[in-house]
């Protein structure tokens, strides 16, 4: 029975054998081609010295030597560490040391702070895919013609460390969330049956692989059986095309895809008739982008979410089930939520009250890696997880995220929560995306000021936008400052960084 990262691939190649398992742009591989080659990459590994627990990093933009690398990692038992490709030398440095990677495979354009790192014996092997040649570096392209076919999997138990996935380090260094080999392998199994993925669906996705939601659809796709058409990177003409081409039918994203993709002026142009459904996740997408896609395609869109303290997707809307778009579902088998006073997590609040959401089950890591108060200031003794998320749960046991805690805006005592903001002002049809952050005033502490991006070929004002939020929002939540924009600060994964937003700010108020 598979159990654990390392034993999906191979016992998808036993079921699919010589169905297409991956496409990256001209490449395609078989589930069997892909076992093989992650067979050679583990091979090479252990050939290097690695050994069950060890920490091995991987750095890297989305290509099928990532894939490979990564499940030929997890065959060897050691301990994989994603690495976010939009890392800085600094971050990369802390981030390698910090778990203890003694070996990193990277794709060649990353090898110049890797090389420095080996050469202060900081990092003891280098493994490089691509073009290019690097002295004192290994090229993984030898072990992928030379190694070994064969390999056995090195058995690991479900409660042994599988990854420590790094934060995005918003307040401070970032930190390594040890997810267990039972916590990767069940977020896969609830995000094929929440989706009901099948050896039939065909999924689209730019999502960032080192990201937990990447690794998570990708490891998903592996145990349905799907063919997985991973872009090296998101763009609308990109995404569309593949649509169109591969006749996908499912599509993961996160929601600036969604909005993008809405806005861009040739979206009807393309075929998108074979898509099923649609996954989004990382941030709330608001309904109304999502009804609008809906209506536009005929594809439902299924709102997911997660972290990676959880390893990935962790609650959804199912397929099989009731589907409302603007929550985030009900949480996947095995796992509970609830909603307590943000100041008293002991105190549990009743349906439609928010509160800080709280998670529970086996997809809550282990702790951080070296960190045990913070660990200690996340998960409670009795293994409940603060999500640092503000939410309710409705009367079918479906939560709804208000907003982030951090991000809340204090305006004359009022809580403001930029995620209701962005919602309402994505309802206006000339609106392509909002982000919403606050900004300093002397008598209210705080201002909500929203950031938007037009739709193509409209002009609407900010006095319109300032009206259209008065008819939805109660006054005090209305924004009192509004900029047009033809960009968004964004991370690797595509989630709008509403803490950078002030960089981009103009310190203009709006008119009206």
């Amino acid at each position: 029975m598979t159990t654990t990262i390392a034993e999906i691939l191979p016992a998808a190649a036993m079921r699919h054998a010589e169905r297409t398992a991956l496409i990256v742009e001209e490449h395609r591989l078989s589930f069997q081609e892909l076992d093989a080659l992650s067979n050679r990459v583990a091979n090479g590994l252990v050939a290097m010295g690695v050994k069950p627990g060890d920490r091995v990093g991987l750095f890297g933009g989305n290509s099928w030597e990532w894939v490979a690398s990564y499940y030929g990692i997890a065959k060897t038992g050691a301990v994989l560490n994603p690495l976010s490709s939009m890392l800085t030398s600094d971050e990369l440095a802390y981030t390698v040391t910090d778990a203890g990677a003694r070996v990193v495979i990277a794709s060649f354009d990353k090898a110049g702070p890797l090389l420095a790192l080996k050469a202060a014996g900081s990092l003891d092997h280098l493994v490089l895919w691509g073009a290019g040649q690097a002295e004192g570096a290994t090229r993984l392209d030898d072990w992928l013609t030379r190694q070994d076919m064969a390999f056995t999997v090195v058995a690991r138990q479900p409660s042994d460390l599988a990854v420590i996935a790094y934060t995005s380090g918003t307040t401070g260094r970032p930190k390594g969330a040890m997810q267990s080999q039972r916590a990767v392998f069940a977020a896969a199994v609830g995000t094929a049956l929440m989706a009901a993925r099948t050896a039939e669906d065909r999924v689209v996705s730019a999502l960032p692989l080192f990201h937990v939601y990447g690794s998570c659809v990708m490891n998903a796709a592996m145990l349905a059986g799907s063919m997985l058409i991973t872009l090296p990177r998101f763009s609308e003409v990109a995404i569309r095309g593949a649509i169109q081409t591969h006749r996908a039918t499912l599509m993961d994203g996160v929601p600036t895809a969604y909005y993008y993709l809405l806005a861009h002026p040739d979206f009807e142009r393309y075929d998108l008739s074979s898509l099923r459904r649609c996954w989004v996740g990382g941030q709330t997408l608001p309904a109304a982008k999502s009804l609008e896609f809906t209506r536009r395609t005929g594809c439902p869109v299924h709102e997911v979410w997660g972290m990676t303290e959880l390893a990935g997707a962790t609650t959804a809307n199912p397929v099989y089930g009731l589907n409302k778009p603007g929550t985030i579902g009900l949480p996947y088998p095995g796992n509970a939520l609830r909603v307590v006073d943000a100041e008293d997590a002991t105190r549990e609040l009743p349906r439609g009250q928010p509160g800080e959401l709280m998670f529970s089950g086996p997809l809550v890591m282990m702790g951080y890696y070296n960190r045990p108060e913070a660990t200690a200031e996340t998960i409670r003794p009795d293994g409940w997880l603060h999500t640092g998320d503000i939410a309710f749960i409705d009367e079918d046991g479906y939560a709804t995220i208000v907003d982030r805690k951090k991000d809340m805006i204090l305006t004359a005592g009022f809580n403001v929560y930029p995620a209701e903001l962005e919602r309402v002002l994505c309802m206006h049809p000339d609106v392509a995306l909002a982000a919403v952050g606050g900004i300093p005033d002397e008598a209210k502490g705080e201002l909500a000021k929203a950031y938007v991006m037009r739709k193509a070929g409209t002009q609407v004002t900010r006095r319109a936008l300032i009206e259209h939020c008065r008819e939805h929002l109660a006054a005090y939540k209305v924004p009192r400052a509004i900029q047009f924009v033809e960009s968004v600060p964004m991370t690797s994964s595509g989630k709008i960084m509403r803490r950078l937003l002030k960089d981009i700010d103009d310190g203009k108020r709006s008119d009206g």
